[in-house]
C-alpha cells in the first residue's frame, strides 16, 4: 500500500510498500490492510492508497524519541499560546487606557 500524510504546509510521509496501518477515530481503534473496504472517518482510506490529512504531523522511527518530540511540541505550543495571551492582554489594556484618557478631558491620567 501507499501511505501519504499531508499537512497544510508539508507532506511529511509519502511511502510505498506499507503493509498495514493501525489508527484510531472517535469510535475506537482499527487496522487497515491492503484491499481494505473503503470507509469514511477522520481518516480517508481505501484500496491500495491511504491518504491522511491533518493539521500537524510529527514523524519518527523510534517510539521514545517520537514521544519526546511530541511532548516538546505540545510544550512549545503552550508556551507560544501563553506569550500570545500576554501580548493580547497588553494591547487590550493599552486600548482601555487610551479610551479612558480620551473620555476624561479633565486631564486626570489613570496609569
Amino acid at each position: 500500500m501507499k501511505l501519504r500524510i499531508v499537512t497544510p504546509l508539508d507532506m511529511p510521509v509519502d511511502e510505498d510498500g506499507v503493509t498495514s496501518l493501525r489508527a484510531e477515530d472517535p469510535t475506537g481503534s482499527f487496522g487497515i490492510l491492503q484491499g481494505h473496504a473503503d470507509f469514511l472517518t477522520s481518516l480517508v482510506t481505501g484500496g491500495t492508497e491511504i491518504s491522511i490529512t491533518t493539521r500537524e504531523a510529527i514523524t519518527g522511527t523510534d517510539l521514545a524519541t517520537l514521544e519526546h518530540n511530541v511532548l516538546a511540541r505540545f510544550q512549545a505550543d503552550i508556551d507560544t499560546e501563553r506569550a500570545e495571551k500576554v501580548s493580547s492582554t497588553r494591547v487590550e489594556l493599552l486600548a482601555i487606557r487610551q479610551i479612558v484618557n480620551h473620555l476624561n478631558p479633565a486631564g486626570r491620567n489613570f496609569r
